[in-house]
């Protein structure tokens, strides 16, 4: 591993004359922390980067899947699984599930997640033929509905492009099946990676890590690097730290607190921490539905270091919660 650099983001005014804009965006930085293997961080100037490391934290980062992400962007969560964490089993036909995800859209969505495999802790693969019948449904129910579809196998996302899917969003980070990658180049279509070990069965007892931000960030680095080999330009993928997937409680909150190191890969930066179990575990919420508070504090601290994605099962209550932030945050600018 080489070195990596987390700038110390910011917004408060006056801005310096000296801040370097963090994504193009409205938030900036003036210095890094400094991160290498086995040696504790340590704080330098941005004018002291590397070129070619300022330029990734600071370009802008381009249209993705129809949407601009010059503002934070609310993907809402519509699993169409019996067995998902949190809202499995909700909808009893693709009638149904479409329904919900109109109303996560009307709520204030600008993307849906469709997932037809649940893949939390301990879940069983599900079969293709099954994910698709699943799926496929629910797809054509939504005509010209901006979706992602959540899968980690590249028939699933074959199928859900030719019904209209604008994104692939692979919780195995391009890993689980070995034809995902180049299927997602030939297609063109953006592409989420996310950075887990194992699977949903093993990856509890996968949580080993010398430095966890560092090593999710080279994982990152290299499925970077081959959809680029591949064809796929950096500026079609969104990458996922990926929060509660072979990761402790210590480790989730490493992760949200070195957030903004992912930025140095150039991408739109997504974060998933709806409703999830360690949310539920220091906020005293056992119940999954009774986490948006938590929630809610947490995507917003992911936004507050840049990130241009959440993924919330609570659409309402996160665009308000947005709404005001960014009111209080920056005059005049609309979410």
């Amino acid at each position: 591993m080489t070195k990596r650099y987390r700038p110390l983001v910011r917004s408060d005014a006056p801005r310096p004359e000296d801040a370097q804009p963090l994504a193009a965006g409205p938030r900036w930085f003036t210095h890094c922390a400094l991160h290498q293997p086995g040696q504790p961080p340590q704080r330098v100037p941005a004018r002291d980067l590397p070129p070619e490391v300022l330029a990734r934290l600071t370009a802008p980062r381009p249209a993705l899947a129809g949407l601009s992400l010059d503002v934070p962007r609310i993907m809402g969560i519509l699993n169409v699984t019996p067995d998902s964490f949190s809202d499995g089993g909700l909808d009893a036909s693709a009638t149904e599930a479409a329904a919900r995800g109109r109303a996560l859209l009307a709520a204030g969505a600008d993307l849906l997640d469709i997932g037809a495999e649940s893949t939390r802790p301990g879940a069983a693969e599900v079969p293709q033929a099954e994910e698709l019948a699943r799926l496929l449904p629910v797809l054509e129910a939504l005509p010209g509905a901006p979706v992602s579809v959540d899968t980690r196998k590249a028939a699933v996302a074959r199928a859900a492009a030719r019904a209209g899917a604008a994104l692939i969003n692979d919780v195995s980070g391009l890993c689980f099946d070995p034809d995902m990658a180049r299927s997602v180049a030939e297609l063109g279509l953006p592409v989420c990676i996310m950075h887990s070990r194992g699977t949903p069965e093993t990856m509890r007892e996968l949580t080993g890590y010398e430095d966890v931000l560092l090593e999710v960030y080279e994982f990152l680095e290299t499925q970077l690097a081959m959809l680029e080999n591949l064809g796929l330009p950096r500026g079609q993928v969104l990458v996922d730290p990926g929060i509660g997937f072979a990761k402790t409680e210590a480790q989730n909150l490493a992760l949200l607190r070195g957030l903004s190191i992912f930025h140095g890969l150039g991408c739109g930066l997504l974060v998933g921490v709806s409703r999830k179990g360690f949310v539920g575990r220091i906020g005293g919420a056992p119940r999954p539905a009774d986490r948006a508070p938590g929630s809610l504090a947490l995507a917003l601290a992911a936004v507050a270091q840049g990130a241009q994605v959440i993924r919330v099962h609570d659409v309402a209550e996160t665009r308000q919660a947005l709404a005001l932030w960014q009111a209080v945050e920056h005059e005049g600018e609309k979410p």
